[in-house]
């Protein structure tokens, strides 16, 4: 009796143990595919919501700023005025919020200097004027009611003593040349 209790367990453990069966070669069976969705942060104001779309930019002080707004509680300082203004100041940038009276996320206006650019700037900017130098850069971020509105990069570029300002897309696509 003991051995056929030994030999039922010993069998038992062989098939679980084969159940699980590991993926071999480049079979594409069993993997996820990762999407990066939009972030909004949503606050509640009354019966009224608040979006902000924070930026997903490569710059940890952008980063760092937009994740203290975030953060940020309004409370009841709002209460008693038509507009209220919040001002965060960061090492690199300032982050101003507008909000309605009845606490409600109006608008928000973001500006950053030389921060570390997007991949698809840099390319673009050095594809597009190879030997030239980015000595200076500007990111401007706006956003009304959720609505990003502007966003764009003010570079100055230097060749030898030659200069010329550029606005730039997060994409890389050169929208004005001055």
């Amino acid at each position: 009796m003991k051995s056929f209790i030994i030999i039922a367990l010993f069998l038992a453990m062989n098939i679980t143990s084969y159940s699980q069966n590991k993926v071999e070669g480049n079979n594409d069976e069993g993997t996820m595919k990762s999407v990066d969705l939009p972030e909004v942060v949503v606050k509640n104001a009354g019966k009224d919501f608040s979006y902000y779309l924070p930026d997903k930019n490569p710059d940890l002080s952008v980063k760092k700023l937009q994740s203290e707004f975030i953060a940020y509680d309004l409370g009841k300082d709002y209460e008693g005025f038509e507009n209220y203004l919040v001002i965060l100041e960061g090492e690199k940038g300032i982050l101003t919020a507008t909000y309605d009276s009845k606490g409600k996320l109006t608008s928000v206006v973001e500006k950053y200097d030389n921060i570390q650019l997007p991949a698809a700037v840099i390319y673009s900017i050095y594809k597009a004027y190879p030997g030239w130098q980015i000595v200076n850069d500007k990111f401007l971020y706006t956003q009304e009611g959720g609505d990003i509105t502007k966003k764009e990069y003010n570079l100055k570029l230097k060749k030898d003593k030659e200069v010329i300002k550029l606005k730039v897309n997060p994409k890389g696509e050169i929208l004005a040349k001055s």
